[in-house]
This record gives structure tokens, C-alpha cells and sequence, in this order.
């Protein structure tokens, strides 16, 4: 049923929760299993320079979150694939799916900004709205 599955990945202990979830499934499934996280752009970058060196997960502020997640994926037998991209959070991973066809996005309930634990959080409920795939939220 799923082939390609996408987890939305910003370090939160919730994003952390969905990646069990997600390797779960990649494992039921036989599926390529990724991760996305997106650094907001700067409202005004000096350079070009300055954005494209964010693209380098290796010294980026997500460095800890993937090393992690690869981890847990590693030792449950999967494969991750991990991708940061440099845009507005919902757009870009919008964009990215259809670009990459993925049939399956994975979230937490909450992210960074969370105010209360029963309040979906605003990227989580516009990433249910608008993906064009089907979107597990992980609680």
C-alpha cells in the first residue's frame, strides 16, 4: 500500500514519535522511507551563499535530529533518507511530496510551538489539509 513514506522531521519529541511510526510501516511495507525538515529563509540573507549553506545537513541545526533518527531506522533494519529544504514549512514539504510522489506523510501531533497538548499545532492541521497524499498523525 504505501511505497514511499515522507516524515516531517523538526526534532521535536513529536516528530520523534511519528519516526517510530514511520519505521514501522517502512518495515510492514517494504517501503523507501525519508525525512524532510525545513529551515525557515531568512528574511534577508546576505547572499545566495548564506541559504545554500543550510543544505548541508552535516553542520546544520537539524545534525542531531538526523544522526538520531538514521539510529532508530538503522537499528530497525531500514534504510533513512534524510532531506532539508530551505522555504516555508507547509509549502515546501507540500511541494516536495508531489515533486517526489509520496503516498504516505508522517507527523507529530505537535511540534516546537506547542501552547497546549490538546491544541493540534498549526503546521500539523495545514499539512492535513493540503497534502496530497494520505497523512498520519502521530499523537
Amino acid at each position: 500500500m504505501h511505497n514511499k513514506i515522507l516524515l516531517a522531521q523538526d526534532g521535536s519529541e513529536g516528530a520523534f514519535k511519528a519516526l517510530a511510526e514511520a519505521i514501522d510501516l517502512a518495515k510492514h511495507y517494504d517501503a523507501q522511507l525519508h525525512t524532510v525538515s525545513v529551515e525557515e529563509i531568512p528574511h534577508y540573507a546576505e547572499t545566495v551563499g548564506e541559504v545554500i549553506e543550510e543544505q548541508d545537513w552535516e553542520e546544520h541545526r537539524f545534525k542531531e535530529a538526523i544522526q538520531r533518527s538514521r539510529q532508530s531506522a538503522e537499528e530497525a533494519g531500514i534504510a533513512i533518507h534524510p532531506h532539508i529544504l530551505i522555504g516555508h514549512e507547509v509549502k515546501t514539504i507540500v511541494e516536495f511530496i508531489k515533486g517526489h510522489g509520496f503516498d504516505l506523510l508522517v507527523v507529530g501531533f505537535m511540534g516546537h510551538s506547542a501552547i497546549y497538548d490538546r491544541v493540534m499545532g498549526s503546521t500539523c492541521q495545514s499539512l492535513v489539509r493540503l497534502a496530497p497524499c494520505s497523512v498520519l498523525v502521530v499523537k
